[in-house]
C-alpha cells in the first residue's frame, strides 16, 4: 500500500476534526433540545455523556483509524476480517447524510445571499421558507453550488484542501459564534403586556435547571436526546473520525488530540445555545423556542433579526455566513469519508473520485429537493414523525444505521480485539491515558447498552 497522507500536525488534526463536528446539528438542534429538556438539566446530562459515552466512541473511531492506517471501508476489516461489513456501513452513512445535508446547506446559502443582498426583511414572511423549498429550480441551484464547493475543497487533497480550509475557517467561525453569543446578551424587548425580556433572562432559560414537572420519564427523554445529539456534535458513526484518524502521524499524542477535540466540540455546542436561545427568547418567548430544525433556523431567527432593528441586518449576515462555513466544514468531512475509501478500493485519483462522488450525490440530492414539490408525500415514521424524502433518509441513517454501526464497533473492540488494542494505540509513545478503566467498562458494557436503548426507542418498538 502506498504511503498515506497525514496531517501537518496536531493543530491541523484538531481543527479539521472539530470543524467537521461544528455543523448544522450543533447550531439548530442543540439549542432546541436544551430549551425543550429543561435548560441546565439537559446541559448537565449532556456534559456527563460527553466525557463518558461520547469520549468512548470518539476515542475508538480515531484510534481505529490511526492503528490500521486505513480508510473507513477497510479499517474494521483490518482490525478483524469478520467485521468487514461495518466498513461498508461506515461508508454508506456519510453518502446518505451528504445527499440531504447538501440540500439544507443550499438553503443556508440562499438565506446568506438574501441577507448579504440587503433583502433580509423578505425572509421574515412566514411563507418565505416554504415557498423557497417548494419551488422546483432555485433549491436545486443552491444545492449544486454548495455540493460543488465541498467537492472542490476535497479534490484539492488533505493538506492543500481540507486542512488548509479548516485552519482558515475555524478561527473565523469561532470568533463569529462568540461575537453573536455576546451580542445576544445585550438584547431586550417589552411585549404587549409590558413584560420585559432580556438576553440574560434567555441565558437563564438555557443554563439554569428547570426541575418543575421533572419525572423519571422526562429525565429519560432528556438522556436519550442528549445521547442522540452527541452523534451530531462529535461526528460519530459516519466513518469520518476513522478516516481522519488514519491521517494522524504515529508520533502524535493521540490522547491530547482527542481531549482537545472533545473540549472544543463541547464548547461550540454550548456557545451555539448561548448564541441562539437568549435571542429567540427575548423576541419570541418560550413559544419561539418550540421550533426545531428548519423552523428555528429559517423562520424564528429571521424574525429575531428583523426585531433587532438596523443592527439585525448585520447580525443576520454574520450569522448565515457563519452557518454556511459551519455546514461546509461538516460536508467536507462527510465527502472525505467515502472519497478516501473508494480511492483506496479502486486505486483512482482523488480528483476523479471526488467528482464521480459529486455526480452520484447530486443525483440523489435532486430527488431530495424535489421531495418538497414533484415527489411530495407524507409518511409517518415509526418514531411518529411525518416525513418527506429528506426525513426518511435522515431517519434511516441516524436512527437505524448509526446505532447499528456503533453497536458493532463496541462488540469488535470490547470483546473481539479487546479494549487493550485501543489503549495500546493511545499510549504507543508513552502517553498517559487517565481514563483507561473507564474506557474499558464503557466500550464493553455501558455504551452498547445505551445504544441498544436508543435504537429500540427511535424505531418505535417501545
Amino acid at each position: 500500500m502506498a504511503s498515506r497522507n497525514s496531517f501537518s500536525g496536531q493543530l491541523g488534526f484538531v481543527l479539521t476534526a472539530a470543524g467537521c463536528a461544528v455543523g448544522l446539528g450543533n447550531i439548530w438542534r442543540f439549542p432546541y433540545l436544551a430549551a425543550k429538556d429543561g435548560g441546565g438539566i439537559f446541559l448537565l446530562v449532556y456534559l456527563v455523556l460527553a466525557v463518558t459515552f461520547g469520549f468512548t466512541l470518539l476515542t475508538t473511531e480515531i484510534a481505529i483509524g490511526r492503528r490500521t492506517q486505513r480508510c473507513a471501508l477497510f479499517a474494521y476489516k483490518a482490525v478483524h476480517p469478520s467485521f468487514r461489513h461495518l466498513g461498508t456501513v461506515a461508508c454508506l452513512i456519510p453518502a446518505i447524510l451528504l445527499s440531504y445535508y447538501c440540500v439544507v446547506g443550499g438553503w443556508v446559502m440562499k438565506y446568506a445571499v438574501v441577507f448579504v443582498s440587503g433583502d433580509g426583511q423578505a425572509a421574515v414572511d412566514d411563507g418565505f421558507f416554504g415557498g423557497f423549498i417548494s419551488s422546483q429550480f432555485e433549491p436545486l441551484a443552491y444545492m449544486v453550488v454548495f455540493l460543488g464547493v465541498t467537492a472542490l475543497i476535497v479534490s484539492r487533497g488533505l493538506n492543500s484542501g481540507i486542512e488548509r480550509f479548516s485552519k482558515t475557517i475555524m478561527p473565523l467561525l469561532f470568533l463569529m459564534i462568540v461575537g453573536i453569543a455576546v451580542f445576544s446578551l445585550t438584547l431586550s424587548y417589552s411585549d404587549g403586556n409590558g413584560n420585559m425580556r432580556t438576553g440574560w433572562d434567555g441565558l437563564k432559560v438555557f443554563v439554569v435547571p428547570d426541575f418543575e414537572g421533572l419525572t423519571m420519564e422526562s429525565l429519560s427523554v432528556t438522556f436519550l436526546d442528549a445521547m442522540g445529539q452527541l452523534f451530531y456534535s462529535l461526528s460519530l458513526a459516519a466513518g469520518i473520525m476513522v478516516s481522519y484518524g488514519s491521517y494522524v502521524r504515529k508520533d502524535e499524542n493521540l490522547v491530547q488530540g482527542i481531549n482537545r477535540i472533545e473540549f472544543f466540540d463541547t464548547l461550540v455546542a454550548f456557545l451555539a445555545g448561548f448564541m441562539v436561545i437568549p435571542a429567540v427568547y427575548v423576541f419570541s418567548g418560550y413559544e419561539g423556542l418550540e421550533s426545531s430544525g428548519p423552523g428555528l433556523m429559517f423562520v424564528s431567527l429571521p424574525k429575531v433579526f428583523a426585531a433587532i432593528g438596523p443592527a439585525g441586518s448585520v447580525v443576520g449576515i454574520v450569522f448565515f455566513v457563519m452557518v454556511v462555513f459551519a455546514a461546509l466544514t461538516s460536508s467536507v468531512g462527510m465527502m472525505e469519508a467515502f472519497v478516501s475509501s473508494y480511492m483506496e478500493k479502486y486505486q483512482i485519483s482523488r480528483r476523479k473520485c471526488t467528482w464521480l462522488s459529486f455526480t452520484a450525490i447530486a443525483a440523489v440530492a435532486v430527488v431530495v429537493c424535489l421531495g418538497y414539490n414533484v415527489f411530495y408525500f407524507e409518511y409517518e415514521l415509526p418514531n411518529g414523525v411525518k416525513a418527506q424524502v429528506l426525513d426518511v433518509l435522515d431517519y434511516v441513517s441516524n436512527n437505524i444505521m448509526m446505532p447499528v454501526l456503533e453497536i458493532g464497533t463496541c462488540i469488535l473492540i470490547g470483546w473481539v480485539a479487546t479494549p487493550d488494542s485501543i489503549v495500546d494505540e493511545l499510549t504507543a509513545n508513552g502517553e498517559k491515558f487517565m481514563r483507561r478503566k473507564l474506557y474499558a467498562v464503557m466500550i464493553r458494557y455501558v455504551v452498547p447498552l445505551l445504544l441498544g436503548v436508543l435504537l429500540v426507542k427511535s424505531t418505535g418498538i417501545v
